[in-house]
C-alpha cells in the first residue's frame, strides 16, 4: 500500500518562471516586460483569458478527434485512441462536453470488450470509470446499465487475458461504487469477486496453489474490488455475516490463507482486507472477532519482519511499511491520520475504509487526482469536501509575475554589482 502523503503532494514540474536559454535573455526580456507591465495589466488579463479560451477549444477539439478515432478499423488505433481519451478525462474536468457524447463513448467501450482482444479490451474497460468521474452519480447509472453486463461476462471468461480480466474488476467496483448502486446487487458482485479470487485460497492439505504471476494479478484486482465495495456495508451487517460465514463474503481464515500468497501484490491486498473487516467490525461492537487476533497478529509480525532475501528490496520495503501499520491496528486499534493536501485544502484519511476509496481513486486518476479534488463535484461528494472553493485566478497569475519581475531585477542588479567588484586581471 502507497503512503498516502506522498501521493498527496502536488506536481510542481510547471511551477516557476520561463524557461529559456540563458539567463541573459531571461534578463532582457524581463526588462522590456517591465517597463511596461504597470500600462498593460488590463490587457494582459484579456489575453489570459483569451488564451485560456483558446487552449480550451483546442483540448476539446483533440479530444472529439480521439472519440471518432475509437471506431475506426485498426485494432492498435483504437486502442490508442481509447488511451487518449483516458488521458483526457484524467487531466480535465469537462462534464458538459461528456454528456453530450456518453452515448457514443459508452457503444464504443461495450463493442471493444466484445469483439476486441487483449490490450484493446484492458483499455477500454479503464475508460468506464473516468466515465463515470465524469459524469457524475446521476449521468452514471446510464454508463452501469450499459457496462456491467458486458464487464461481468468479459471478467468471467476463462479465455480472456487475466491482465484484462483484471481490469474489468477494477471497473465494476468503481462504476458501481460511483454510481451508489443497491447492496443487493453490490453483495451479488462481491460474491462473483470472491470466486475469482478464491484461486489463491489454499489447497485442502495446506499446501499453496499453483498460481502464475499473471492469475496473481487478477486475484489481487478481484480481492481489492471485493474490498472497495466492502467499504459500501454497514458496520452490523459485516459483524452479523461474518459470524455466520455466508456465501457472498470470504471468512477470516481464507483471508488470512491469502497473507500466505508468494505474490506481494495479493499480501497487501489481503491485509487491506483484513484491516477494514477488523474496522467496520469493531464499528459495530468492540470485541470482533477476538478470538481470531493471536494467530492473525503472529502472521501480521512476521510479514512487517520479513527479511528473506528472495523477496526484492524493493518489495520487502513496501511490505513491511504496509503491515506494520496493519499490525498496529489490528494490536492497538489505532490508525495514524494521513493529510493530502491539493491546493490550499486538505483532505483527512482517518480510517482504512477512506484510505481503501482515495487509493483506488488514486490509482484510476493517477497525476491528475489533485484536480479532481478540488473540482469534480462527485469526488468533493465522496470525501465530504463541501462546495469547492473560488480561486482569484487572474490576481494569482499577476502575482507570480510580479514576483518573478522583483527576482529577476535584483539577479540584474547582484550581478552588475558583482562585476563592479570583481579584480580586473587585465590590470596586473
Amino acid at each position: 500500500m502507497p503512503k498516502g502523503k506522498r501521493k498527496g503532494k502536488s506536481d510542481r514540474r510547471y511551477e516557476g518562471s520561463i524557461q529559456t536559454s540563458d539567463e541573459e535573455s531571461v534578463i532582457d526580456n524581463v526588462s522590456l516586460i517591465s517597463g511596461y507591465s504597470e500600462n498593460t495589466s488590463a490587457e494582459d488579463g484579456i489575453t489570459d483569458e483569451v488564451d485560456g479560451f483558446t487552449q480550451q477549444e483546442a483540448f476539446e477539439e483533440k479530444l472529439m478527434e480521439a472519440i471518432d478515432g475509437l471506431t475506426q478499423k485498426s485494432a492498435q488505433g483504437r486502442a490508442n485512441s481509447f488511451e487518449a481519451v483516458a488521458k483526457a478525462f484524467i487531466k480535465k474536468y469537462v462534464p458538459d462536453f461528456v454528456q453530450d457524447r456518453k452515448l457514443t463513448i459508452i457503444d464504443c467501450i461495450e463493442r471493444s470488450l466484445r469483439k476486441g482482444r487483449g490490450v484493446e479490451q484492458e483499455v477500454s474497460a479503464e475508460l468506464a470509470p473516468l466515465l463515470c468521474v465524469q459524469l457524475g452519480v446521476d449521468a452514471s447509472n446510464e454508463v452501469v446499465a450499459n457496462l456491467k453486463p458486458v464487464l461481468k461476462s468479459t471478467a468471467n471468461d476463462n479465455s480472456v487475458s487475466a491482465l484484462a480480466r483484471a481490469k474489468c474488476c477494477t471497473s465494476l467496483a468503481l462504476i458501481t461504487y460511483l454510481s451508489g448502486g443497491e447492496m443487493g446487487d453490490v453483495l451479488t458482485l462481491m460474491q462473483q469477486f470472491q470466486v475469482i479470487f478464491s484461486g489463491s485460497y489454499l489447497k485442502g492439505d495446506g499446501s499453496l496453489p499453483n498460481v502464475n504471476s499473471d492469475a496473481a494479478t487478477l486475484h489481487a484486482a478481484a480481492l481489492s474490488a471485493w474490498t472497495l465495495l466492502f467499504t459500501l456495508m454497514a458496520p452490523g451487517d459485516v459483524y452479523t455475516m461474518i459470524g455466520n460465514g455466508t456465501n457472498f463474503t470470504p471468512s477470516l481464515v481464507q483471508l488470512a490463507q491469502l497473507l500466505a500468497s508468494p505474490f506481494l501484490e495479493v499480501r497487501l491486498s489481503a491485509g487491506e482486507a483484513l484491516a477494514i473487516v477488523f474496522e467496520l467490525g469493531r464499528e459495530y461492537h468492540e470485541d470482533f472477532a477476538e478470538e481470531f487476533i493471536p494467530d492473525l497478529v503472529d502472521t501480521l509480525r512476521q510479514l512487517a519482519t520479513d527479511s528473506h532475501k528472495y523477496r526484492a528490496k524493493k518489495d520487502r520495503k513496501q511490505q513491511r511499511a504496509t503491515f506494520r501499520d496493519i499490525l498496529y491496528y489490528i494490536e492497538e486499534d489505532n490508525l495514524q491520520d494521513l493529510q493530502i493536501r491539493f491546493g490550499k485544502e486538505i483532505l483527512v484519511l482517518d480510517s482504512w475504509t477512506r484510505r481503501k476509496q482515495y487509493y483506488v481513486l488514486c490509482h484510476t486518476l493517477g497525476s491528475g487526482l489533485n484536480m479532481h479534488l478540488a473540482e469534480n463535484e462527485l469526488l468533493r461528494d465522496i470525501f465530504q469536501l463541501g462546495n469547492k472553493l473560488i480561486m482569484d485566478t487572474p490576481s494569482l497569475k499577476q502575482s507570480k509575475l510580479e514576483r518573478h519581475l522583483v527576482n529577476a531585477a535584483a539577479f540584474k542588479a547582484r550581478t552588475i554589482s558583482r562585476s563592479k567588484n570583481r579584480d580586473k586581471r587585465s590590470d596586473f
